[in-house]
């Protein structure tokens, strides 16, 4: 038997978490939006639902890991989520290829000695402006990307505190480590790709009240939710620069 070439490998999705019942019945799962967003077909990927006690296999057995996003806690320190951070720091040593949203984002960062918690500027909701930093010039992912573009946000906690070494590729008003990037092909986003303007208005009139008593203007993040088509193609482009298919 002869080994599969990388090329030919599948996609890990590491199915960290889901939206609720209701938003899942519409939208389908976390697993599935980000499949969808990164232009994969069923047959080309690998969900292994972590928080549900899943393990993935070896590194070497995909082409490249994405991480879902999820409404756990990375600072709760879930045993399955340390089990993951713990394959994490595996897969980055093996050089794979990976890209982490939300939850995702913040698991990497902890998982490579970063540190997490709940942003001091509050809950980050709705379609917010993400703007490039200088260290995202020349990124090979970042190419023709414009300086600031819209992403859809929903999120608590955040990375505090990037491993070292990272690059900081984009900030926002809310969160100054909107995009990480970390050695040569491993990136996460605080933001989601993934999620669609229709997703987001039926998040905020499902927890619209209890966004309103935080004092969010959940009028106004309704009114704002737009089509994100820039940070929604950064799935496919990441596929398609570090890791593609044969």
């Amino acid at each position: 038997m002869t080994a599969a070439t990388p090329s030919a490998l599948p996609v890990l999705i590491l199915h960290t978490g889901d939206p609720d019942d209701t938003l899942k019945s519409q939208f389908g799962g976390y697993a599935e939006q980000i499949m969808q967003a990164a232009g994969l077909e069923a047959s080309a990927v690998d969900i292994v639902a972590v928080y549900a006690g899943q393990r993935p296999q070896a590194p070497a057995c995909y082409r490249a890991a994405l991480i879902t996003g999820s409404p756990a806690m990375v600072s709760d320190k879930e045993p399955w989520s340390e089990d993951t951070a713990a394959w994490l720091r595996e897969a980055v040593a093996a050089d794979l290829p990976i890209f982490g949203v939300c939850y995702g984002h913040q698991l990497l960062a902890h998982a490579l000695g970063g540190k997490v918690g709940y942003n001091p500027a509050g809950r980050e909701v709705g379609t917010q402006t993400v703007e490039l930093m200088p260290t995202a010039a020349g990124d090979p992912l970042m190419a023709g990307v414009p300086a600031t573009f819209p992403a859809q946000m929903l999120h608590a906690q955040t990375v505090l505190q990037p491993p070292q070494g990272a690059a900081v590729l984009a900030r926002s008003d809310l969160d100054e480590h909107q995009m990480i990037r970390i050695g040569r092909n491993v990136f996460s986003t605080q933001f989601h790709p993934e999620f669609g303007p229709d997703f987001i208005r039926a998040h905020l009139e499902r927890y619209g009240r209890r966004y309103a008593a935080e004092n969010l203007d959940v009028p106004g993040l309704t009114a704002n939710v737009r089509a994100t088509p820039v940070a929604g193609d950064l799935l496919r482009r990441f596929l398609e620069t570090y890791a593609p298919g044969a």
